[in-house]
């Protein structure tokens, strides 16, 4: 825990060193080496600022605004390890500048693929992330740790060839770069994934020969190392995951032993290694997203009402959604500034972004926004950093 011991008025001095106006820019078109190799952790961040107290240099760090953190990694090697540490949000959260940002994956005109872009605040400012190492793939999990994004596994075409993928991919969002990470044990596409006490889970999904697996990994960032753990019950597919309260829960999706889409919910707890089953489950959830400890899902044959999950009380609610546009639309939802989005999958000139604040008093929960992807939205994920 880092001890704020220094007045305030040499803050506001050594801040005023460091500061310098740079245009930063997002490039879609950005190249990627060849072959991007694992980053190293320096954990030594000595001198980062000469003539400052390490603590009093970190502070300063952390208090310049996020846009230009890919132009400070480049100063010095130091700066760029503690700009992607775990400590570095740490201060960031302790002098209280963090800032939240949604980042979209947004399909392109013209069946040109798909890419990452990323809105900062309410507001309708945009950019664009590097291109994401390896093929274009569908059914691919998503997870978010330490500010940064992970994009594990999934289903690739390329040159005709198409095959279930076992690649991890890591987005530093502090240094704007990708980093390629330890392979998974298991190849596999359309499966749960979600991260619990640092620890990113990985569960069920098909494998390469289009069986439905059973088989559970873990993540340890640590050692970038993939482990198999017990396995679900039974095999599952299509599902998704989440954490709440040091528990992994996995629903909705379909299993080889059920006919029709499955009900039940799995929970693992990593303290015990062991597997549960709850019984209340949603099924066939196109788009989820957590804020304050709450679970709120959209289920593919019922788009005009949200889901919401307390697992204080495994109990369940619904929230009607209010028509706007077509009839007909589908949405994805996102989460900022402690409300739910919901963005339209189609494209459609009209429509405003819809957003849901659960704490808003009653009558007063639905607004909408300017906030909007330049594209059809395929998921969303926030990061505060």
């Amino acid at each position: 825990m880092l001890a704020l011991v220094a007045p305030r008025e040499p803050f506001v001095q050594s801040q005023a060193c460091i500061s310098a106006r740079v245009d930063l820019k997002f490039s879609a078109e950005q190249k990627l080496p060849s072959r991007t190799v694992i980053q190293q952790q320096n954990d030594s961040y000595s001198v980062l600022i000469p003539g400052l107290p390490e603590d009093l240099a970190k502070i300063c760090l952390a208090l310049v605004p996020r846009s230009y953190f890919p132009v400070m990694g480049s100063v010095s090697k130091s700066w760029m390890a503690f700009i992607g540490s775990k400590e570095f949000i740490s201060v960031r959260k302790e002098v209280g500048k963090l800032e939240e940002w949604i980042y979209v994956l947004t399909a392109g005109a013209g069946g040109q693929g798909s890419r990452w872009e990323v809105m900062g605040g309410l507001d309708q400012m945009k950019r664009i992330l590097p291109l994401m190492p390896g093929p274009n793939k569908v059914g691919f999990g998503v997870v978010i740790l330490d500010g940064k994004l992970f994009i594990m596994a999934g289903y690739a075409a390329d040159h005709g060839k198409e095959f279930v993928s076992d690649e991890v991919y890591r987005y530093d969002a502090c240094l704007n770069r990708w980093t390629v990470l330890a392979k998974m044990n298991i190849a596999r596409r359309d499966f749960a994934c979600a991260e619990v006490n640092a620890v990113i889970y990985v569960a069920g999904g098909f494998g390469p020969d289009g069986d439905s697996l059973s088989s559970v990994e873990a993540y340890i960032p640590e050692h970038n190392k993939w482990i198999l753990i017990q396995s679900l019950r039974r095999p599952r597919w299509g599902c998704f995951a989440c954490g709440f309260n040091g528990k992994l829960y996995v629903m909705g999706g379909r299993s080889s032993f059920n006919i029709g889409n499955s009900r039940s919910v799995d929970v693992y707890n990593p303290d015990d290694h062991c597997w549960e089953e709850i019984k209340r489950g949603c099924v066939m959830v196109t788009s989820h997203a957590v804020l304050d400890k709450r679970l709120f899902c959209l289920e593919w044959k019922n788009q005009r009402s949200i889901a919401v999950f307390n697992p204080a009380d495994n109990s369940w609610q619904r929230v009607p959604v209010p028509l706007t546009g077509s009839s007909s639309t589908r949405f994805c939802l996102g989460v900022l500034s402690k409300k739910v989005l919901l963005f339209s999958l189609e494209e459609e000139p009209g429509y405003q972004t819809l957003m849901y604040d659960p704490a808003a008093p009653t009558g007063c929960e639905w607004q909408t926004s300017e906030l909007k992807p330049s594209g059809s939205c395929l998921c969303s994920v926030t990061i505060e950093v």
